[in-house]
């Protein structure tokens, strides 16, 4: 439904009651700008949240999901405060699965 062209996930929580002007303004802040066609995936402290802004070249989406039981795979505060994911490895995060063993064309390289 929705262009999605490149995905970046952001390492530092966010807090999941920022609605769609504060979303913006830390992707602008963490990622240096929004680009057309991308989208920021952001987590809470308890990784149990999720938020992804798209910008899809007119306007922005703001989404959220939440996990009924565990948490969502989120790389913790480390050298790098953000990640670009590929497509699998996006569809295995939305849906709680540890997406960091998803490799190319959806081989999995780590056991």
């Amino acid at each position: 439904m929705i262009r999605i062209d490149a995905v970046w996930l952001a390492t530092q929580p966010l807090d999941m009651r920022a609605g769609t002007e504060s979303a913006l303004a830390r992707v602008v802040q963490v990622f240096g700008a929004a680009h057309p066609h991308q989208a920021y995936l952001f987590a809470n402290r308890r990784a149990n949240r999720l938020k992804v802004l798209v910008h899809d070249g007119i306007g922005v989406w703001l989404a959220a999901r939440r996990l009924n039981a565990g948490k969502f795979i989120w790389p913790r505060d480390g050298a790098t405060a953000t990640l670009a994911l590929t497509k699998p490895q996006l569809d295995a995060l939305v849906l709680g699965l540890p997406w960091q063993r998803v490799g190319e064309a959806g081989i999995i390289r780590v056991l």
